[in-house]
């Protein structure tokens, strides 16, 4: 996708003006609004009829929140790309954000731009997880795990986390650091092994948190 004419968003907040307001910012910035939703139910229910690209949430929502939305649709089998929306700066509620299964964690003051590049990332296949503070993420995986002293990365792991953090396919990655693809999912398995995560985007946090990077 190269450019974010084609990219059809659903929004889901429980707050009629920010809704409203959010839906003319990127409609001004050239997105296609296909759904709009005052709560995760709603939203479900409409997804169901009118496919998106990607799913735009505020996190705090009554009855079904950001989370459980996310959740409910990775259930049912759909993949589509989620970014969840805070006012907060809470590290828990990034790491709620992917462990639920979201491509993306943003807070609300971001700029209009910022906003449609995590847009247009998202919909590319990356994730985006925008700063905040670790300290809390830190303290509970270095509690969680006594060999986290003993944890170390080799420089080529390291390299391969770190484009892995900005977004960069198997293919991407072989192709920057001269591996093969093959080479390269090899590295991947044995770095959640190394760092006991399920998935990709847990690897890149962790190592993000423990200061592997």
């Amino acid at each position: 996708m190269t450019s974010t004419d084609a990219i059809r968003i659903a929004l889901a907040d429980d707050q009629a003006l920010v809704l409203k307001g959010l839906s003319a910012l990127l409609a001004d910035q050239g997105l296609q609004i296909a759904l709009e939703a005052s709560d995760g139910e709603a939203l479900l229910s409409g997804l169901a009829q009118r496919p998106v690209d990607v799913v735009l949430s505020d996190i705090r929502m009554p009855g079904m929140d950001g989370f459980a939305l996310v959740q409910a649709l990775r259930e049912r089998g759909d993949a589509t790309p989620v970014i969840l929306l805070t006012t907060f700066d809470d590290s828990e509620l990034m790491l709620r954000a992917v462990d639920a299964g979201a491509q993306g964690f943003l807070l609300k003051d971001a700029s209009p731009e910022e906003l449609c590049l995590a847009i247009r990332r998202v919909a590319a296949g990356e994730t985006l997880l925008q700063p905040v503070s670790l300290g809390a993420i830190r303290a509970r995986w270095s509690s969680s795990d006594s060999n986290n002293e003993r944890l170390r990365l080799t420089e080529r792991e390291a390299s391969i986390l770190r484009l892995v953090a900005g977004g960069y396919s198997n293919k991407e990655i072989g192709r920057s650091l001269h591996l093969s693809e093959g080479t390269v999912k090899n590295y991947m398995s044995d770095l959640l092994v190394k760092l006991d995560c399920r998935d990709r985007t847990h690897a890149v946090l962790k190592a993000i948190t423990q200061r592997l990077l």
